[in-house]
């Protein structure tokens, strides 16, 4: 059994150095195709911060696993805003972007509730995977737009290629061959796990997989933090929320429809959008300041509540 946790593990370290690389090498091999600044920020970025998600669960619903599928979408979103935020905060307090509420927060809410209404009868359809896929051509072409109207700060800095161009191919390549053994030696065993210890694959799925797939985020918004650099933590967040939902989800239930757990839906879920609300609460005052220690310290209260209800 300990053989297990060493590939969970093994696992967990591919998915962080694979998609650490994959976002690197997406965005030299953007800048030398001379694709926009914002169009890379919004699509490339985007999608290889949530590569390890999407390459969860994908394996996750190919294996026969529909809980670890969805439950690595919610517990991750959760993991998002009330543990990376939350440690970031007590790192160095977050400021928050009006565009943060105006902009993002509702879309993220939008999807996330429009993700509850279809998990309802326990089933993620083609139908509505391919709503998701349609809605995030929506949203893509929306932040362009917006990035467009927004002006750039004449002190923002260009994107400068950090490796050559026929090595960032081929460390793109390997970065998506590792995550995809990372995903597999993830999802594999912690299904053993799950049975071996006698809980759910869906509470294996929100709390250590999910917190796994974070891992990213979490690593990324530490480090801006520790270098005082928080300005893009909240924005970040929520738009890797938004991409799991409908990139992750969208995705994975196009290629094979996702069995939702009925606890996922009727517990999980609400309490995802429960958090987004209270999120809300917590940006609001926070708009023209920051979001402070004691209220990162009380988000991860609540994340710990969180785990010790499913348990």
């Amino acid at each position: 059994m300990f053989q297990v946790y060493i590939l969970l593990i093994a696992g967990l370290l591919l998915l962080f150095i694979s998609g650490k690389y994959l976002v690197e090498s997406s965005i030299t091999i953007s800048t030398l195709l001379k694709i926009p600044r914002m169009v890379i920020g919004l699509t490339v970025v985007a999608v290889g911060t949530s590569a390890p998600e999407l390459l969860v669960s994908m394996q996750a619903a190919i294996a026969g696993y529909p809980e670890i599928a969805v439950g690595n979408v919610v517990g991750s979103n959760i993991s998002n805003v009330l543990l990376v935020l939350s440690v970031t905060a007590l790192v160095f307090p977050i400021p928050v972007p009006a565009s943060s509420v105006k902009r993002e927060w509702p879309i993220m809410m939008f999807v996330s509730a429009l993700f509850f209404v279809f998990s309802l009868n326990g089933l993620l359809s083609r139908y509505e995977a391919l709503i998701f896929i349609g809605i995030l051509g929506l949203y893509v072409g929306y932040s362009v737009y917006q990035s467009k109207k927004d002006p750039i700060p004449a002190a923002a800095p260009e994107v400068v290629p950090t490796m050559r161009g026929w090595i960032s191919v081929l460390v793109f390549l390997i970065s998506c061959g590792g995550l995809a053994l990372g995903a597999d030696l993830l999802v594999d065993n912690a299904a053993v796990i799950a049975e071996d210890l006698g809980i759910s694959k869906r509470v294996i799925s929100v709390t250590m997989v999910a917190v796994g797939t974070s891992i990213p985020e979490l690593a990324t918004s530490v480090i801006a933090a520790l270098k005082k650099e928080t300005d893009i933590s909240v924005g970040n967040i929520i738009g890797s929320n938004i991409m799991n939902v409908l990139l992750v989800l969208g995705i994975t239930g196009t290629i094979r429809p996702v069995r939702v757990d009925q606890e996922i839906a009727r517990f999980d879920i609400p309490w995802m959008l429960g958090t987004f609300m209270m999120f809300l609460l917590v940006m609001l005052p926070a708009v023209r300041s920051r979001i402070s220690r004691w209220e990162g310290t009380l988000m991860i209260l609540i994340y710990l509540l969180y785990i010790y209800l499913i348990f």
